[in-house]
């Protein structure tokens, strides 16, 4: 942290020397009054072969970047998109160039011509002290610029533009925070409470009430928590997952959440539970940090506690219920007979699950849906339409168990009627398992969930072919 901290100041110094250098001072950068004179300043950057005054004149940019109202925040990254694209003429000589005699020094010339401007202004942008994670906050903004594009019909190659620019900075980030920079901190009661806070803040699966709640779920011997951090991000959580240790695979949330509940001791527990995994940077999207997290943390976890033997997850469901309605709903349902169609309309009663002979007839009719679901439903990649489910069969696990009201709070009602599911992570089979996914679409699954799927629904084809269109 200290090396971190030296290189940070130094970096300051070399801006405040350079802003000399360029001429540009805070009274200058205020006079910076819009979009367009913050991208003649990038222009300009981007221009510059002194390090010195680039980093002084990144710092600016993206301070005067921060100061401006949102408006004019996506106004300039607009100017961004559609401005700073590659030179076509450049890339058209470079083309003819490799045509006529194709050798890897023409080739790197292509590619060299071939990257939008975008690129080299974002990696200059990154010079500056507090770069990264300023860029970060901007590729956010970028999200906002693309929706508003989309709402407004813009133009198809302005929209076009600014996918681009997002995939500058989705590319420029999987390289920025690839696994080799990645920091394992485990997140307990001692944890600075800045960071803490941030937790509380960035829990998205089951939110953290207070800090109470936060102790209870960090503090216990059976309790642990653990992030990843990146050098350039010192203080800002990129994932965190929390875990429970426990002497079985846990079917329901609220027992693990209970306040009051009795502590197992952690050297004798034989099951870690995953159940909540939190993605804190939403400027990062798309860039993979969850399969690094959830393989170290059980590898660290079975090295620290040895009876440890079952690695699972206690899942939600996110699109569950928007499943299940439109298959009630379609004339053809794929995924659901006549007979479960009819039994889950019990579902639209107010209290379902108050009443014991009603709860159970939901209970078998929602499994078998929810066996379809997994193991059918499919989106145009051929892949599960449940986002989870992709995610962690991706990393190898394998769809262990279905678990009906495994979340009974007013979030996991409404995203999947109180559906949950164990993904288990068995170390022996999680490479065959992602590889099978990958290649073949494969849903990796217990014997026990199979069994649930109805034997009478239509070929499988016929549901990808519903989804897809």
């Amino acid at each position: 942290m200290a090396a971190i901290s030296f290189l940070g100041d130094l970096i300051q110094t070399i801006s405040d020397r350079g802003r000399d250098l360029i001429g540009l001072t805070r009274t200058d950068l205020a006079r910076t009054a819009n979009p367009a004179d913050l991208a003649r300043l990038c222009e300009d950057l981007i221009s510059r072969r002194g390090e010195a005054s680039g980093v002084a004149l990144a710092r600016l940019i993206l301070d005067r970047y921060a100061a401006f109202p949102l408006d004019e925040r996506l106004a300039f990254l607009e100017l961004v998109a559609t401005e700073f694209g590659a030179d076509h003429a450049a890339v058209d000589a470079a083309i003819a160039a490799y045509r006529a005699e194709p050798t890897r020094a023409r080739l790197g010339l292509l590619h060299e011509a071939a990257e939008p401007r975008s690129q080299e202004l974002i990696r200059r942008l990154n010079l500056a002290r507090g770069g990264t994670l300023a860029l970060v906050r901007m590729r956010e903004d970028l999200f906002a610029l693309r929706k508003r594009l989309k709402e407004r019909g813009a133009a198809p190659e302005t929209v076009d533009a600014a996918a681009s620019l997002d995939s500058d900075f989705e590319h420029l980030f999987a390289s920025w925070f690839n696994r080799g920079f990645l920091v394992l901190r485990p997140i307990d009661w001692s944890t600075p409470a800045h960071i803490l806070e941030k937790i509380i803040r960035y829990e998205a699966v089951h939110e953290i009430a207070d800090w109470d709640e936060l102790r209870r779920r960090i503090e216990p011997t059976d309790r642990r928590c653990f992030a990843f951090f990146h050098p350039a991000l010192l203080d800002e959580p990129l994932i965190f997952v929390e875990v429970a240790l426990s002497n079985a695979i846990a079917p329901a949330i609220q027992p693990i959440l209970a306040d009051g509940r009795e502590p197992v001791p952690a050297r004798s527990a034989t099951t870690a539970i995953f159940y909540s995994i939190s993605n804190c940077q939403k400027g990062l999207a798309g860039v993979t940090f969850g399969n690094f997290l959830i393989k170290q943390v059980v590898e660290d976890l079975a090295r620290e506690i040895p009876s440890l033997k079952t690695f699972v997850t206690l899942s939600p469901v996110p699109g569950f219920r928007t499943w299940l309605d439109r298959e009630r709903g379609a004339d053809a349902p794929q995924g659901l007979t006549r007979e479960d169609v009819e039994t889950l309309r019990l579902l639209d009663t107010e209290d379902w699950r108050g009443d014991k002979a009603t709860c159970e007839a939901v209970r078998r009719a929602m499994l078998p849906a929810a066996a379809a679901y997994f193991l059918r439903a499919k989106n145009e990649k051929g892949r599960p339409l449940d986002p989870v489910a992709r995610f962690h069969l991706g990393n190898g696990a394998r769809l262990e168990r279905m678990n009906f009201l495994g979340d009974t709070s007013k979030k996991g009602l409404k995203q999947s009627y109180g559906l949950m599911v164990n993904y288990l992570y068995d170390l022996s089979a999680i490479e065959k398992n992602h590889e099978t996914y990958v290649n073949l679409g494969t849903v990796a699954t217990s014997s026990a969930v199979s069994r649930e799927l109805r034997s009478n629904l239509p070929p499988p084809r016929a549901v990808v072919l519903a989804e897809a269109g």
